[in-house]
């Protein structure tokens, strides 16, 4: 019984020890002090996006530089513009110019929630047999979104809380997105 109990006891020292010795080390993990920044321009990052789509008698050519400035590890807000032109040959032709504003939320370090609202210009030509018909139109979109954050691209998707159908730019109010900072 004696050698039982000796042997319990033993085991839970170890046990202890290997727990303290756990988690000593995974708390050195984040005690490391970060260098403090107080410049500007050590908080600004700069992305954004670059589509080209090349076809038979289609093209779709999108640029959407963006720039956020990071308030602490939790909280950034920033800018963008866009520019698009979509043209199928013979049948349709776009020019989308407008920007952009968008906070940005890190309540964990995996995960960014996102308020967006765009203001782009719409201009499109219709060409058929007899004519051309021309429209051009300001759209609004307010978005929220959030999405999967690993280092500075994030993968997830928004919803435009605006979205009407018969009047909106976008074909669905639910959009998938890739975002990227540097």
């Amino acid at each position: 019984m004696k050698k039982n109990t000796i042997q319990n006891s033993m085991r839970f020292l170890l046990l202890l020890a290997f727990l303290g010795i756990s988690q000593t080390v995974l708390s050195q993990e984040n005690t490391l002090p970060k260098a403090k920044t107080s410049g500007f321009w050590d908080h600004v990052q700069f992305g954004g996006g670059f589509g080209l789509a090349i076809g038979n008698g289609f093209t779709d050519i999108t640029i959407a530089p963006s720039a956020i400035y990071n308030f602490n590890e939790f909280f950034a807000l920033g800018t963008g513009l866009q520019y698009s032109r979509l043209k199928q040959k013979n049948f349709y032709s776009s020019n989308v110019v407008g920007g952009s504003v968008i906070g940005l939320f890190n309540p964990l370090e995996e995960i960014q929630l996102s308020l967006e609202v765009e203001q782009v210009h719409v201009s499109t030509t219709y060409t058929d047999l007899y004519d051309n018909v021309k429209r051009s139109f300001w759209n609004t979109g307010l978005y929220v979104g959030g999405g999967y954050r690993a280092d500075n691209v994030t993968i997830g998707a928004r919803f435009n809380l605006l979205f009407d159908k018969d009047k909106d730019l976008y074909g669905d109010a639910f959009m998938p997105f890739i975002r990227v900072y540097f």
